[in-house]
C-alpha cells in the first residue's frame, strides 16, 4: 500500500507522509517547510490550513475552533492523498 501524499498549493510541493510521522506538522518539518505553529497539540489554532481535497484523521480532538474545511496539521494525519492551502 502506498503512503498518502500531501500537496501544498502555496509551496508548489507534493510530500509523502511516511509511517514514522505522527502528524502533518512533522511531515512539513522533515521536508524543511516553515509552517507557523505554537502549541503542537491543537489548542491554539495557529497552524490552521485549508483542506482543499481529501480527508484527515485527528489523533486527538482539537480544542481550537476550526471551521468546516480547515484542519490543524499539528494533530492530524491524512486519510489518503490530500491537498492543502495556507
Amino acid at each position: 500500500m502506498s503512503q498518502p501524499t500531501v500537496t501544498l498549493h502555496d509551496f508548489g510541493k507534493t510530500l509523502v507522509c511516511e509511517d514514522e510521522h505522527n502528524n502533518l506538522l512533522e511531515v512539513f518539518e522533515r521536508n524543511k517547510l516553515i509552517v507557523e505553529y505554537q502549541c503542537r497539540e491543537g489548542y491554539c489554532g495557529s497552524c490552521r490550513m485549508r483542506l482543499v481535497k481529501g480527508e484527515v484523521a485527528y489523533s486527538q480532538k482539537p480544542l481550537a475552533f476550526i471551521q468546516d474545511g480547515d484542519i490543524l496539521p499539528c494533530c492530524c494525519l491524512p486519510v489518503g492523498d490530500v491537498e492543502l492551502t495556507l
